[in-house]
């Protein structure tokens, strides 16, 4: 059901100054793959230090047997991903961007959950999963601590 995985280590809080009470604009670094993420948070709900270690996913669905999602959220799907992680936001892609300058082919996928942004940026072979979902197409993000 998952179509990207990866542990993040927060390496930056509103590096551009605080603009929201309840949000605050996560730096993090893949450290598995070679991929950057700007990821906005409601902190008041998920509190989040820097150095912590984030355990992201990103599903098209919550059910674990990929059963596809119908975009209204029911409480009675049983067991889900929502039992394995401790913030999930849902949202939709807005924009892709190949950045041509690297020698290696990078994209950066954007994703709006209700005005909370994410911009994950890496090699084009870590976001191939990615990179087949279309503008406009709805993802759930789901995020743990990780120790």
């Amino acid at each position: 059901a998952l179509i990207f995985e990866d542990l993040f280590n927060v390496k930056d809080i509103d590096a551009e100054g605080k603009k929201f009470e309840k949000v605050s604009r996560l730096q993090c670094r893949s450290e598995a793959y070679d991929m950057d993420l700007l990821l906005d948070v409601n902190v008041q709900v998920f509190p989040v230090d820097l150095n912590d270690r984030l355990s992201l996913a990103l599903s098209r669905t919550l059910s674990r047997e990929d059963v596809p999602d119908t975009g209204v959220y029911q409480p009675a799907l049983g067991t889900s991903l929502l039992d394995d992680y401790e913030y999930v936001m849902h949202g939709k892609v807005y924009k892709y961007e190949e950045d041509k300058t690297s020698t290696t082919p990078k994209i950066a996928v954007y994703v709006s959950f209700g005005g909370l942004l994410m911009c994950l940026k890496g090699d084009v072979r870590n976001l191939s999963s990615l990179s087949k979902i279309g503008v406009d197409q709805r993802l759930y993000l789901l995020i743990r601590k990780s120790s």
